[in-house]
């Protein structure tokens, strides 16, 4: 099975590089699922149903998502009835939306979980743990791909060395700057620290950097903006074994402009 997993989508820029590219490595890797993290993909922040839908008819075919998950009201709306997108599940229990989901893939079943890191970021349910209770729950699936959406390199690492020979994949998420880290851990799992974005390379994680340099320097309220020019596209392409879900190559994708 091949799993391409693509980073944070950041802005209408990001959704429009991220077609462009699926143009290209769809036919190239023939990727039997798509995964992309989605949760900055409307302005930069959230995600509403056009930038679900976009994403969607461009090839994903799930979306994880992570602390800006909420920042898009209009996800209220439709986030129950889409088991297609899947936000962080150590959210407190009756917290809209789920934090996995189940699809099938040339029949076989494959568990997708989303998990945000407590570290510098809100101070939810123990992510750990979380995930868990999910694969106690799910005993009988072989395939599982964990996005641990978290700000520090040692807490995603320790997610990787946690869930080692436990899942198929854990991708680390949030921080946009592609690691260079990509490995099978020793008992089978794909790991890196984090995946990257999709979006403009010129900016500073995809903002406008005089935006981001004017809030750095004066202290004062900023209202940030999706950055322009050259765009990048980050991702890794997964192959994983078909009997026994363990991954057995995980390599980087970047594309820029």
């Amino acid at each position: 099975m091949r799993v391409l997993f693509i980073g944070d989508i950041v802005g209408r820029p990001g959704q429009e590089f991220a077609a462009d590219c699926l143009r290209d490595l769809i036919p190239k890797e023939e990727p039997d699922l798509v995964i992309a993290n989605g949760e900055n993909a409307t302005h930069g922040k959230g995600l509403n149903s056009a930038a679900a839908e976009y994403l969607y008819d461009i090839g994903v075919e799930l979306i994880t998502l992570g602390n800006h998950t909420w920042d898009q009201k209009e996800l209220l709306q439709f986030i129950d009835s889409d088991a297609r997108i899947v936000r962080p599940a150590n959210y407190p229990d009756g917290t809209p939306g789920r934090g996995f989901t189940v699809c099938n893939v040339r029949g076989m079943s494959v568990l997708v979980i989303n998990v945000m890191g407590r570290t510098f970021l809100s101070q939810l349910d123990c992510p750990f743990r979380t995930v868990d209770k999910i694969l106690e729950a799910y005993p009988e699936i072989r395939h599982v791909v964990v996005d641990v959406h978290a700000e520090t390199t040692s807490e995603k690492i320790a997610m990787g060395w946690y869930l080692d020979g436990r899942v198929s994949a854990v991708i680390g998420t949030h921080t946009h700057v592609q690691t260079a880290d990509e490995r099978v851990l020793p008992a089978g799992t794909g790991f890196i620290t984090d995946v990257g974005m999709v979006g403009p390379n010129d900016g500073i994680l995809g903002i406008d950097r005089k935006l981001v340099l004017q809030k750095m320097l004066t202290h004062m309220p900023v209202r940030f903006q999706v950055a322009d020019g050259p765009r990048q596209f980050c991702a890794v392409l997964l192959e994983l074994s078909d009997e026994t879900g363990r991954a057995t190559s995980i390599r980087r994708i970047r594309v820029v402009e």
